[in-house]
C-alpha cells in the first residue's frame, strides 16, 4: 500500500474514524534533513506492512492545523493511531527497527 497524503480534509476518514489496522503518521517537511532520511524507511514499512498498517504522511508546512493538533514542535514526528486514539508518539529520526517497535507489528520474515 502506498503512503496516503493526509490533509485536514481527509483526516477524519483516513485517521480519526478509521477502524481496523493501526495508522502510522509521519509528520515531516521538505526542508528537514532527518525527515528526508526517515522517508525511505517509512516507504519501506508501507510496502512491507501492506494490509497490516496504514501509513500516512502529513506535511507540516502544508497542513499547519494538523501539526498544531498533534502539538508537533519538532519533526520528524511519528504517531501511531488505532481506532482514532493516539497509541504512541516519537520525535526525531528512528531506525526501521525502532519504528516497528513503535507499531508492535513486524513483517513476516521470509
Amino acid at each position: 500500500m502506498a503512503e496516503v497524503v493526509i490533509t485536514k480534509e481527509n483526516f477524519d476518514e483516513e485517521v480519526r474514524n478509521y477502524k481496523g489496522m493501526p495508522v502510522l503518521l509521519d509528520l515531516w517537511a521538505g526542508w528537514c534533513g532527518p525527515c528526508m532520511m526517515l522517508s525511505p524507511i517509512i516507504e519501506e514499512i508501507a510496502d512491507e506492512m501492506d494490509g497490516k498498517v496504514k501509513v500516512g504522511k502529513i506535511n507540516v508546512d502544508e497542513q499547519p492545523e494538523l501539526a498544531m493538533a498533534f502539538k508537533a514542535q519538532s519533526i520528524p514526528m511519528l504517531v501511531v493511531v488505532k481506532d482514532g486514539v493516539i497509541q504512541k508518539q516519537e520525535i526525531g529520526f528512528r531506525s526501521k527497527e525502532a519504528v516497528y517497535d513503535m507499531l508492535g507489528i513486524y513483517p513476516d520474515m521470509k
